[in-house]
């Protein structure tokens, strides 16, 4: 059997997260029944282990309708309109960071209030992906797209014409909520049509998109304020930007998710041959709909504490994921009170971010992923132990944690704003490496509960994205960034030895577990 096929069968055998290494061999599936190959009596039909010749599969290992044999240029057309999904909602995310002053001005507010537009929209994130990601694996990526940006669109229109400070809080919560469907589900698109081995490539490249917005955002609303445009017109711009995503997606973006098309063809061949038997995989599990909500909510919530690996992971990358949002804080204390700079100057100073993170991408994919593309070449045909995955994490380990200090202690007034600002470059550069290596791990360490792994480390990691801006401020206040970034510093130091642990024990670890196959 073609490695197309396997990956074909064990992506139809759970409405549960399906993103699946295409060399894992039979034994590696747990109860993945196996599919042998297509028979005489139909193309369209796979019979499976108990011989059952209405169980509708693809039409061998080229059929077109397959996302995986979709032409290269395509998928990666797809890819980019996921990472410019991501982008839109990431950019919403940190964008009034830099019109905090007039709406402070405008509503007589508190700074902490203020800072609550980018929080609640993170909060959002919280809430989105125990929704958006199990949805679309009941009823598609494409619909729950689609729905996710007309919702999303709509809230940044209510947010330019808000009379009051807390319609924009209702919306930006709202918004965030419905935002979080890309950040979901885009993702799992990329695992949907693209094959292990260039699938690395793809998450290299998407990753930029979450790191991207956030460092755009304050830059262009920063220089928005300057220009004294009304803050209304940032959350125009933001509509906009969402309302042309949104008519694109419409347009061009098929359904991705292969339990989905193999049902919709298995009701199609019901239609045609007036044979009820045909059947899809999906359609077989019919699961009862508290079933269905416990895989939604609860299992989830279930591995985060049942899981060492998934837990450590999580919490590791949520607390980098906190960092990022806790800098929109941070940085204008040291870069406007401190340097005087203006709100668009100050901006700026998150493009060393990005670039840092740009130069990750480069890295990964010039050095690492020509080394595990021969992994996959010496292992086959059992999979790539995940614990490959985490070479480039015990690199960026040690960088993350001294990117704060270099940070904090170049923050004197008396040091040129360029010496903070370029330490965002290392931070970034570090952030990209460690989100690629734990990203795929906990892919290829949990397979077909990927997503609801992927999920509840997206619900954690936006809790700490919402949390740390509100301390933020007065952290870095009351103790002064030398002193702030240094207690971060340390705590990044102290996560250092989780990627090394697990590379060393994660097999043992793995063997232990109920959800990842060992």
């Amino acid at each position: 059997m073609s490695s197309t096929d396997r990956n074909s069968r064990s992506d139809l055998e759970s409405a549960a997260p399906t993103i699946v290494d295409d060399n894992r061999s039979k034994t590696d599936r747990g109860d993945v029944d196996e599919v042998i190959a297509p028979g005489e009596e139909s193309p369209e039909i796979i019979k499976d282990e108990k011989g059952d010749p209405f169980l509708v599969q693809w039409d061998g290992p080229d059929d077109p309708a397959n996302p995986k044999n979709w032409s290269r240029l395509f998928r990666w057309y797809i890819t980019a309109l996921g990472g410019v999904a991501v982008l839109n909602a990431t950019f919403a995310s940190s964008a009034p960071s830099g019109i905090e002053g007039q709406l402070i001005k405008d509503f007589n507010l508190s700074t902490i209030v203020a800072i609550l537009t980018i929080s609640l929209f993170v909060v959002g994130y919280c809430v989105g992906p125990l929704l958006w990601g199990p949805l679309s694996e009941n009823y598609g990526r494409r619909p729950i797209f689609l729905i996710g940006f007309v919702v999303y669109t709509a809230f940044q229109i209510g947010c330019a014409l808000a009379p009051n400070v807390e319609s924009i809080l209702i919306f930006r919560f709202l918004g965030g909520t419905f935002a979080a469907c890309p950040l979901t589900n885009a993702g799992a698109i990329i695992a949907d049509i693209w094959d292990a081995d260039t699938r690395g490539k793809a998450l290299a490249i998407f990753t930029l998109a979450p790191f991207a917005g956030p460092a755009l955002g304050p830059t262009v609303a920063g220089y928005m304020s300057v220009a004294g445009v009304s803050w209304r017109w940032l959350f125009g711009v933001l509509a906009i930007f969402a309302g042309v995503c949104t008519i694109v997606l419409a347009f061009t973006l098929p359904e991705t998710y292969a339990p989905i098309i193999l049902k919709k063809r298995a009701e199609k061949l019901r239609k045609s041959t007036g044979d009820e038997r045909y059947f899809s995989a999906i359609e077989k599990q019919n699961l009862h709909w508290a079933k269905r909500v416990e895989n939604i909510l609860g299992r989830p919530f279930i591995m985060f504490f049942q899981e060492p690996m998934l837990f450590s992971v999580t919490l590791y990358m949520s607390f980098i994921y906190g960092c990022v949002y806790l800098l929109f804080a941070a940085y204008p204390i040291v870069f406007t009170q401190g340097h005087h700079l203006n709100a668009g100057a100050s901006g700026l100073m998150f493009l060393p971010l990005f670039g840092g993170g740009i130069a990750g991408v480069v890295v990964y994919l010039v050095f690492y992923n020509p080394i595990y593309t021969k992994l996959i070449q010496q292992f086959a045909p059992r999979p790539v132990p995940p614990e490959y995955r985490l070479d480039m994490a015990l690199l960026a380990a040690p960088l993350y944690a001294a990117s704060f200090f270099w940070f904090g202690w170049t923050s004197y007034p008396s040091i040129s704003y360029f010496a903070p600002a370029f330490s965002g470059a290392l931070s970034g550069f570090s952030i990209v490496l460690l989100f690629l290596s734990l990203f795929n791990y906990i892919i290829d360490a949990y397979l077909m509960y990927a997503a609801s792994a992927l999920a509840i480390s997206t619900v954690v990691r936006s809790a700490f994205g919402a949390g740390f801006p509100l301390f933020a401020t007065n952290m870095y206040e009351e103790l002064n960034p030398r002193v702030a970034s240094s207690i971060l510093g340390a705590i990044a130091a102290a996560m250092i030895p989780i990627p090394f642990v697990l590379k060393k024990y994660g097999e043992q670890v793995r063997r232990k577990s109920k959800y990842a196959p060992s």
